[in-house]
């Protein structure tokens, strides 16, 4: 189903973040008033301005907390997403259609946590209170086996990518040098000034075999928004806008939650080539018309499938794809240049979204030439989200 008229109604207008740390010292609400603020001040817009806000399930700040704290005043639309990071892109999704609908006017997209600091998501399964949902029914299944943290759950996916593909942990870790290499000439990086090498990698210690600790993301504290208008408002606004080509979800055939293990195959990322066919269905824009991607990289088996997905190599193919150095900035395919969730913060791939605003508006620090549009990718594992970000050309 086509859903074309979204395409070109809405633009990410502006862009704001606190810094990203392991222990911010404040609380999350404070982190998320920090983001918004900076936002609307990028956008040249004020607090009283905002009329929607989209988040995540997980987010822990409530509308009411943040637009009382901001003096923001009414709201008419108010949404949330879920699947922790598959929701990040599908954020500007919602607040697309409700700025293409008329259900408000400025949106703000939010996402703030002490991540590091505070609950760490990578501990897993194995210590969170027992609950009779649905979600936790399911893990039950994995966790008497040993199954129960993230990288467990990817572990499994990545062998057989290995297997199937005859890819070695070296593959993996080419996703992390380029990462790291970025992130080591953005200010705003955790790792900044730290690149790594292909060796630094293969001597890093095992997580769950055959992830290591540098295939792994980082955790942080911090917050992101993103100030959502439509495209002829945004115009007006200080910065070039970052039009919304495409925005869309994707939940596979026998989706679970990072433990999608009883499909025929597993090498797959289903619910992102739903995700990317719409996107280019929507935006009339194929692989070969990006400039520039922004892939999560939560952990980096998962992000060769994703090129695959995405059209831009064969299955298989995505090893030698990283290898030839399509994703260097100097590369075909230039990618993370911000420095990735390994290398520049972990913020639920909204930090991501940012950076794609950065390269359409050409202030990337490792900023490429000529960059007309962006993909953005969301959390994978999971139900799933894209955008295609595009200049105002």
């Amino acid at each position: 189903m086509s859903t074309r008229p979204l395409s070109g109604a809405a633009a990410i207008a502006g862009i704001g973040a606190t810094e990203f740390s392991k222990n911010s010292g404040r609380s999350e609400l404070q982190l998320a008033c920090e983001a918004v603020l900076a936002a609307l001040t990028d956008a040249g817009l004020a607090p009283s301005d905002v009329d929607g806000l989209v988040t995540f399930t997980a987010e822990t700040n409530s509308e009411i907390h943040l637009a009382r704290n901001l003096g923001m005043g009414e709201l008419t639309f108010f949404s949330r997403i879920g699947y922790g990071g598959g929701a990040g892109c599908a954020t500007v999704q919602q607040a697309a259609m409700a700025v293409a609908t008329g259900a408000a006017e400025v949106v703000v997209c939010y996402r703030a946590f002490n991540e590091r600091s505070g609950e760490r998501y990578g501990l897993g399964q194995a210590d969170r209170a027992m609950d009779t949902t649905a979600d936790r029914a399911a893990y039950a299944w994995m966790t008497p086996f040993g199954l129960s943290t993230p990288a467990q759950w990817v572990a499994m996916f990545a062998r057989r990518y290995l297997h199937e593909y005859g890819a070695t942990s070296e593959d993996f870790g080419r996703v992390a040098v380029v990462d790291r290499a970025h992130a080591a000439n953005n200010p705003a990086a955790w790792f900044h000034g730290r690149p790594i090498t292909l060796a630094d990698h293969q001597a890093s210690r095992w997580i769950a075999e055959p992830l290591r600790l540098l295939d792994c993301c980082q955790e942080t504290d911090g917050g992101q928004a993103l100030v959502i208008v439509s495209a002829e408002r945004a115009r007006d606004l200080p910065h070039p806008p970052a039009v919304i080509r495409g925005a869309s979800q994707g939940l596979g055939e026998d989706q679970h939650m990072m433990t999608s293990y009883y499909r025929p195959s597993i090498t797959g990322i289903p619910e992102l080539g739903l995700t990317g066919r719409q996107l280019y269905a929507q935006s009339g824009l194929s692989a070969a018309d990006m400039d520039a991607a922004i892939l999560y990289d939560h952990f980096t088996p998962l992000v060769l499938p994703q090129l695959e997905e995405l059209g831009f190599c064969g299955r298989g193919e995505a090893k030698d794809f990283i290898a030839d150095g399509h994703l260097e900035r100097a590369g075909a395919l230039p990618t993370n240049t911000h420095g990735g969730q390994l290398g520049e913060a972990y913020l639920h791939g909204m930090n991501g979204i940012a950076e794609g605003v950065r390269l359409v508006r050409g202030t990337s620090v490792n900023q490429p030439d000529d960059v007309s549009h962006v993909v953005v990718t969301a959390g994978t594992g999971v139900p799933t989200s894209g955008l295609i970000l595009g200049a105002d050309r």
